[in-house]
């Protein structure tokens, strides 16, 4: 008899142990070091404490313009009114002191300023920052009069004439298309950035799931397919279920998930060129990763038991990156197409950069998401 009830409660502790681990709360539960709360909150105000970065003549860097936007859905879904007035008084002023700092909508990485006062006005219902936002997003569909053979090709097809299939605009243009659409209702903001992605996945993505960085640079970068997931990620979580073009959206996004998870490292990361074992940790890529996964499972594109474990451990080894400024590390530089793997194994890397702490942000407040805020 006492054997029995030994048998039996050697059973049970290991029945209760593996639904215990079933019923993980994967997205919560985190040491205070990766408190998605605490380092959202953290890397916004850092943001408050840096200049603006500039792309040259061109305005605002649409890096500072990903953190900038980050912060704000962060601030947002936190219910941090103090964040969200020292956001908005870092845009008051450039509508006036500062205006010379915005961007020419004369490229995709300009236009995509848009974004940014296009979720200023969600949130105030401040007209002037749709009037200055809603241009962004018209102007990528209204060819200019000094437009190239190539630009007027793909204006004659119904594409952006800044289609160039190069894989950073799918996040570039689908973003501020995405914020167009919600700002004002109207369908044909999300239904041309739906279709200008399903171009680029029919002319871009691989068997595998994953992107070159060039069509002649046979390399899949990191951050380079980081952009192209959050691109899905972003299109997918404001797209009608009913669009036509959102089943092959979700195919290849599926595509892509499905295959990253096979390139974790041993940092539970992504490496600056995601298929080679040798290389080094990247996090601003593998922010963007886990940011893909986060979202894909708090939607239920993607199973939890899968995928989840997968992000909570990308989240958190992207904290142990978090140095005591809190700047994220390991972030490779901007960085050109060139068909050499050496190339990309000595690109330098640094802490702080906005392509790093723009993801990170994205993920403390998709860490926060329940499906309840749009």
């Amino acid at each position: 008899m006492k054997k029995n009830y030994l048998i039996y409660a050697l059973w049970m502790a290991v029945f209760l142990s593996s639904n215990v681990v079933s019923a993980q709360n994967y997205f919560g539960d985190f040491p205070v070091k990766a408190d998605p709360k605490t380092v959202g909150n953290k890397l916004s105000k850092r943001l408050m404490e840096t200049k603006h970065q500039l792309y040259g003549d061109r305005g605002i860097h649409y890096a500072e313009v990903c953190t900038w936007y980050g912060a704000l859905r962060f601030a947002e879904l936190t219910n941090n009114k103090e964040l969200i007035k020292l956001l908005r008084n870092r845009f008051e002023l450039l509508f006036h002191l500062e205006k010379e700092l915005l961007p020419p909508p004369i490229h995709v990485d300009q236009n995509m300023f848009g974004c940014l006062p296009l979720r200023f006005y969600n949130i105030t219902k401040d007209k002037r920052y749709l009037d200055l936002g809603l241009p962004y997003a018209d102007t990528q569909w209204e060819l200019p009069a000094n437009a190239n053979e190539e630009e007027r090709k793909w204006d004659k097809k119904g594409y952006s004439w800044q289609t160039r299939l190069w894989i950073d605009d799918m996040y570039m243009i689908t973003i501020v298309q995405s914020e167009a659409y919600k700002a004002t209702g109207d369908p044909k903001y999300i239904n041309r950035a739906a279709k200008e992605m399903v171009l680029y996945l029919d002319e871009l993505q691989h068997p595998n799931g994953l992107f070159y960085h060039a069509p002649d640079v046979p390399y899949y970068w990191g951050r380079g397919d980081g952009w192209m997931a959050v691109g899905m990620t972003e299109l997918l979580y404001n797209l009608p279920e009913k669009d036509p073009n959102r089943a092959r959206i979700m195919k290849g996004y599926l595509l892509m998930m499905d295959n990253l998870k096979k390139y974790v490292n041993k940092d539970g990361l992504w490496n600056q060129l995601i298929t080679e074992p040798d290389f080094w940790t990247e996090t601003s890529g593998s922010a963007m990763f886990a940011y893909a996964m986060i979202v894909g499972v708090n939607n239920g594109w993607l199973d939890k038991e899968e995928y989840a474990p997968v992000a909570r451990r990308a989240w958190l080894g992207l904290c142990n990156y978090i140095n005591d400024k809190n700047d994220l590390t390991e972030v490779c530089i901007g960085t050109g197409k060139k068909n050499s793997k050496q190339y990309y194994m000595d690109r330098p890397r640094i802490a702080g950069d906005y392509h790093g702490q723009a993801p990170i942000i994205w993920c403390a407040y998709a860490l926060l998401n329940n499906v309840s805020s749009k």
